[in-house]
Formats: C-alpha cells, structure tokens, sequence
C-alpha cells in the first residue's frame, strides 16, 4: 500500500485513521479526535480543519538506531524544564475531569506533591512547595485545577518578572485552543 494510500485509508465510521505525519490518529471515548494525544496537524486534519492530506512521508526506513542520528543535545536548563513542565501541568488540568471522583482528586493532590519533591530544579521546587503549603492545590473540578495551575505560574512569573497570563483564558490556551476561525 502507497503511503498516499495509508493516509487516505479511513476506519468504517469515515474517521481517518492516519493523520498527514504518518501517525495513527487517537480518538477520544466520545469518538472526537484527542487534542493532546495527536500533532496539531494530524488533529486539524482529524476534525476536518485540512480537507486533504499532503504526503510528508514517501517511504518508511528501516528503523534502525544509530549513534550519529541522534541529536546531540544537552541536559535541559532551568528554562527549558519550566516551560516544558507547565506545559505539563497545564494539559493535565486542561484533561482532568470535570466531576472528578474522590480518589482522582486525591490522587492529584499526590501527584502535585510528590512533583514538586522531583523536582530537577531544587530551587524550583522548594519554592513551589512553599507555594503548595500555603495555597492547598484545588483539585475539585477541572475549572478550579486549571485556575489553581495558572495562579501558581502567574506567581513564578511575577517572581521571574515576566507578564502575568489572564487566567480567564486558561482553557482557550491550555484546552480549547484560540478559536482563530475566519
């Protein structure tokens, strides 16, 4: 099978299976494609945003590891550890459930916690364990675990002074995206 073929090929429902970077599209339980489990491009693709699916791959290699093809990159530095991070934090909120159970919130908490002791950074974490003893996580629905979270790094923000997000627009950042239709 082509990979022009590959990618045109859809499951009984008409959903495509294969996104425009050659991956297999993730749907969500409700049959929609999963925002944060697929590129922006192959979601775009899924929701029908791109009508046609250019060919990016031609040909698979054989997938064989070798020492010169890997990047040569260093250890991540504190920059790059926080924004990788809180584009963590911030997708797992935007995907918490919004009647969470019990446990789930329980487990949040735990999560929260015990991420801020792993920390890489020990600065960094202490300073957001000061922040969790002083301000308890709020884990009681979605809305309230995304506030806490943009809270949280509006006030790593002021101390690294930088300009503090609107936390009213949390989820058109972190889960519903800027709605940038023509």
């Amino acid at each position: 099978m082509s990979t022009t073929e590959t990618k045109e090929k859809t499951e009984s429902g008409g959903k495509p299976e294969v996104g425009v970077t050659g991956r297999k599209i993730v749907y969500d339980k409700d049959g929609k494609p999963c925002r944060t489990c697929n590129s922006l491009l192959d979601f775009q693709f899924a929701s029908g945003k791109i009508k046609k699916s250019p060919v990016l791959h031609e040909s698979k290699k054989e997938n064989k590891p070798e020492l010169e093809s890997y990047p040569q990159d260093e250890p991540p530095d504190v920059t790059e550890l926080g924004k990788s991070s809180w584009t963590l934090l911030h997708s797992i909120a935007a995907t918490y459930p919004e009647t969470p159970t019990t446990k789930q919130q329980q487990d949040m908490k735990s999560f929260i916690n015990l991420f801020s002791g792993f920390y890489p950074c020990w600065f960094c974490a202490e300073d957001f364990q000061k922040y969790i003893t002083k301000n308890e996580p709020k884990t009681g629905n979605q809305e309230e675990l995304g506030r806490w979270l943009c809270e949280a790094h509006n006030e790593v923000n002021k101390k690294l002074n930088k300009p503090q997000f609107n936390c009213d627009l949390w989820k058109k950042r972190w889960k519903d995206g800027w709605d940038n239709e023509e």
